[in-house]
């Protein structure tokens, strides 16, 4: 079963992308970047011990990745941690592409967006291998809460 690309993202997930992409361009080199990424997960509330649990964990992260989700009203809304810092960072922006949309949203929406942030190319192989398989896991919940 695959993802339905004919579906078109939400005007309002466009719009976050536009304002990564934004945020980025203001900041010169990868550098600069990487320090903002890592700034950006300082910011992630810590995820409760209770909730760290083999069920949550994000599966091919070299890191320790843990994605909850709580589904309300038609929406997921994803809370999540790692025992990284430059994760943390990479999870604030799935977090505001991905968190609190229709299933529908979340498989409309491509990651490609990283792209023009330039995370593709100056990402170890570990860590883009770990944000493929966030953006993967956040897709199976959204597949499995459309299909319930």
């Amino acid at each position: 079963m695959g993802i339905d690309v004919s579906t078109q993202p939400h005007p309002a997930v466009e719009a976050e992308k536009r304002r990564i992409v934004e945020e980025f361009s203001t900041l010169g080199d990868w550098v600069a970047r990487y320090e903002y990424i890592v700034e950006l997960g300082g910011t992630l509330p810590n995820l409760p011990e209770s909730l760290k649990t083999e069920q949550n964990r994000v599966k091919g992260c070299q890191s320790r990745v843990w994605f909850v989700p709580a589904v309300e009203n038609g929406r997921i809304r994803f809370a999540a941690d790692s025992d990284a810092v430059l994760v943390r960072g990479l999870i604030v922006l799935l977090l505001r592409i991905y968190s609190d949309r229709t299933p529908e949203e979340i498989l409309a929406t491509s990651p490609k967006f990283f792209e023009e942030i330039e995370l593709g190319s100056h990402l170890t192989g570990s860590r883009a291998n770990g944000l493929h398989a966030m953006v993967k896991r956040i897709q199976a919940i959204a597949q499995e809460a459309q299909a319930a």
